[in-house]
């Protein structure tokens, strides 16, 4: 069967296609992506904007119009915390609906983060140490302490980045004190995290999906300049290239980052936010290691699709 996944992020809305086998596996046929900006504007008010509203309907007629020419004879579309904490989602959900006869099934938190965990696990190096899997999407941020044989704790919290900029509104470049004022935040809103990990020795930080893809493309154009990102699942970051990629961006302005290699375009205004916010993790949990995997929920998705476990 070839199955379509529509994941509806806050910044970007997301495609993916993929045929399933009998045996329970898949091939992504595939992946593409829509920068809609869904939550500009509005996030921190609860409300999607009519615009933002306009350009997820651009993005969803495109991603259908995909979905008719490669013959898909099942869609999931997935919203998450743009949606889930608008006031007036239903108000789009319906209009997607009535326009273009597609469903919108908005998942709560801890199923973002479930999903994102049946990702990840398909490709990631997991092992009997929990690790922490980290998702920084533009409305949330989604924390999972995983081993092989699962989760160990999971919480979604709304600390994404488009959610950061729409609050703090930093100076170009970013100014020491505005790191400061960030990271006092992270700090209050992190406290449950901080508690949990008390129960846990994490030394591995798995990033999925969105920054954490843009960051590896960086880093390895850099570092590795043979490796194509766009063809592997994960990529090892030493931490010290890390923390080299991060100091040239909180130096960096708008346009000085338009011209780095491999900078997506839509994330020129948010990388560094979620540099600042993955320095902090690092520092914090001191954690000694980075890996970035780019399967995330809407392979999660087609994992419990396959699996018949998605509700």
């Amino acid at each position: 069967m070839r199955i379509a996944v529509i994941d509806i992020g806050t910044n970007t809305i997301n495609l993916l296609i993929a045929d399933t086998r009998q045996d329970y596996s898949y091939n992504i046929i595939l992946e593409t992506a829509y920068p809609a900006k869904l939550g500009k504007g509005g996030i921190n008010d609860k409300m999607l904007l009519p615009e933002a509203m306009d350009r997820g309907m651009t993005a969803l007629k495109t991603h259908l119009e995909t979905i008719q020419r490669h013959g898909v004879e099942k869609v999931a579309c997935i919203a998450t915390s743009a949606m889930r904490d608008a006031k007036n989602s239903r108000e789009f959900i319906r209009r997607v609906r009535e326009e273009l006869d597609l469903n919108i099934k908005i998942v709560d938190g801890k199923k973002e983060a479930q999903l994102i965990y049946d990702g990840v696990k398909q490709v990631a190096p997991i092992g009997r140490k929990p690790v922490m899997i980290l998702d920084i999407g533009g409305g949330s941020n989604e924390f999972i302490i995983a081993n092989s044989e699962g989760v160990l704790w999971k919480h979604s919290l709304n600390l994404g980045v488009a959610r950061l900029l729409d609050m703090f509104h930093p100076s170009d470049p970013i100014t020491k004190d505005e790191i400061k004022n960030l990271e006092r935040y992270f700090r209050k809103e992190l406290e449950m995290l901080f508690e949990t990990m008390q129960q846990y020795s994490v030394e591995t930080l798995i990033g999925a999906s969105g920054s954490f893809d843009t960051m590896a493309a960086m880093i390895a154009a850099e570092h590795h300049p043979h490796i194509d990102i766009m063809l592997s699942t994960t990529y090892f970051i030493p931490v010290e290239h890390f923390f080299d990629w991060n100091r040239k961006l909180l130096r960096s302005n708008y346009k000085e980052r338009l011209s780095m290699k491999k900078m997506a375009i839509h994330r020129v205004d948010t990388i560094v936010l979620a540099g600042i916010f993955i320095n902090f993790i690092l520092r914090e949990l001191k954690i000694k290691e980075i890996w970035q995997c780019s399967f995330a929920l809407k392979e999660g998705t087609i994992f419990q699709i396959i699996h018949d476990q998605l509700r």
